[in-house]
């Protein structure tokens, strides 16, 4: 009988369940494998693709929708007309395929007047913020895909209203990479679990260390948010052998499975994870603000005291080195915590804990030299109408106008750009659209967002799909 040939290398990979083999491998690879799993860091800063004005990006997602003609965009026919009945396009009803009642138009039921030097509309349901106007690029000319909150919210996040995409932290972490080795360079503060969900800061299709790392949930208090099993239940000596023979035993997989992605992304993440137990615990430790801080932020009161500690752990992250940082304000309900269809008033309460929190955070970054290279982002997901939903009292969604604003990290300041028509219901002047918006970030960041590429099933994708134009106009 004819046996066929057998390696000396063949026969020791099937002796004793391959024991031998894998001996013989690590004589023969170790310095490969070391290289691939120690020196290849995926995470490692970036030259961004042209000078940028920014290097990170703070942004402050108010989840539901805040109501535009009722916060920065000043229309004074809904006061003079206040109560008429008239006929608005209402995006949802005519998508019910149902016909569109006459609407009441609803004057704001907050006060506006003029701020700062600038002189910019902002009523006294921010008044916090409101003295930071001068610091602030006020966009009132927004327009978005998606008339229901998941598709919207997807598309604020993805760039899509219903496809599997990267989020833009994971694209902005994907171009740039990460200014601590020791942290992750995306982080999401309390995200809900609703309207998109994971996928709001989810990488898709970009490889798994691009994704970005959740601390916290909605509806948890943020005190009690943090980064499980960040301490070694052992001795530090103790996990520092386990974590060596796990490095060991990883590098000898990859090198036998060289470029296998799913593989090298939980050694990354086992490697990150690592370096987080000495970096991490110090950011998210506040022992070392001053009670002038934490009074600040709000921390410490009632109302203010859970969205202010997320706005300073944002703060204290971004100082550190990551790149883009989420804070959600919102909650897992059905009905998101800035979506008033029938009790506009609620606006009131969400905005008191916001307020102060964020007005905080803008002084505190000013103050430290931080908000010229840092882009503070907020807003939600589309605005308000300019009439009574079914004639009550709340508003409903609106995609097709609404405002936001932007701070610091190149953008004009004391600056209210664009316009919606004379009733607050449609971007008129300067148009902008969500996917304008991504373009421009991205460009703010030193990133082109019709480069920023990533070949996915035989095509090539980018946030801003095929379009997208940067508004220069923004910068300063």
């Amino acid at each position: 009988m004819n046996l066929p040939l057998q390696t000396r290398r063949s026969a020791l990979q099937k002796l004793g369940c391959g024991f031998g083999y894998l001996a013989l491998a690590r004589l023969a690879s170790q310095e490969r494998a070391r290289a691939a799993t120690l020196v290849t860091n995926p995470l490692a800063p970036r030259a961004p693709q042209f000078k940028p004005r920014a290097k990170r990006i703070i942004f402050l997602f108010m989840q539901g929708g805040v109501s535009h003609v009722d916060s920065w965009d000043y229309k004074p026919r809904l006061i003079a007309e206040d109560g008429r009945m008239m006929d608005f396009d209402d995006l949802r009803t005519i998508a019910r395929g149902e016909k569109v009642p006459q609407q009441r138009v609803m004057k704001s039921l907050w006060n506006f007047s003029q701020h700062g030097q600038s002189g910019i509309w902002g009523t006294d349901l921010f008044p916090e913020m409101s003295k930071h106007v001068d610091d602030l690029c006020v966009i009132r000319s927004m327009h978005t895909d998606g008339i229901a909150h998941g598709p919207a919210t997807l598309f604020l996040h993805t760039g899509t209203t219903n496809f599997v995409r990267p989020s833009m932290g994971s694209w902005v972490t994907y171009g740039l990479g990460s200014e601590n080795a020791n942290l992750p360079a995306f982080i999401s503060l309390s995200p809900s679990l609703g309207n998109g969900g994971p996928r709001n800061y989810g990488n898709a299709f970009l490889p798994a260390i691009y994704q970005g790392t959740p601390i916290g949930r909605a509806g948890v208090p943020a005190k009690e948010a943090t980064i499980r099993n960040l301490q070694p239940a052992r001795s530090l000596d103790e996990a520092r052998k386990q974590f060596d023979l796990l490095r060991d035993l990883n590098a000898e997989q990859l090198a036998q499975k060289p470029g296998e992605s799913e593989l090298e992304a939980v050694i990354n993440s086992y490697e990150l994870a690592w370096r987080m137990q000495s970096a991490a615990p110090e950011v998210l430790d506040f022992q070392s603000e001053s009670a002038e801080t934490l009074a600040l932020y709000g921390i410490g009161e009632d109302k203010t005291d859970n969205f202010g500690r997320q706005c300073l752990l944002a703060r204290r992250f971004c100082e550190a080195g990551v790149r883009f940082v989420q804070v959600n304000y919102g909650d897992n309900t059905n009905n998101p915590a800035w979506d008033q269809h029938s009790n506009l008033k609620k606006h009131g309460d969400h905005a008191k804990a916001v307020d102060k929190p964020v007005a905080g955070l803008l002084q505190d970054l000013k103050q430290r030299g931080l908000l010229e290279d840092t882009i503070v982002w907020w807003g939600g997901e589309f605005g308000r109408t300019p009439y009574a939903e079914k004639n009550g009292t709340g508003r409903d969604h609106n995609p097709a106008g609404f405002s936001i604003w932007l701070a610091g990290g190149g953008f004009k300041r004391g600056v209210a750009y664009g316009e919606t028509d004379e009733y607050g219901h449609h971007a008129a002047v300067d148009k902008i659209h969500m996917h304008d918006l991504h373009a421009t970030l991205l460009a703010a960041l030193g990133l082109d967002h019709e480069k920023l590429t990533y070949r996915y099933a035989g095509r090539n994708f980018r946030l801003t799909d095929v379009y997208g134009q940067v508004v220069n106009d923004l910068f300063a």
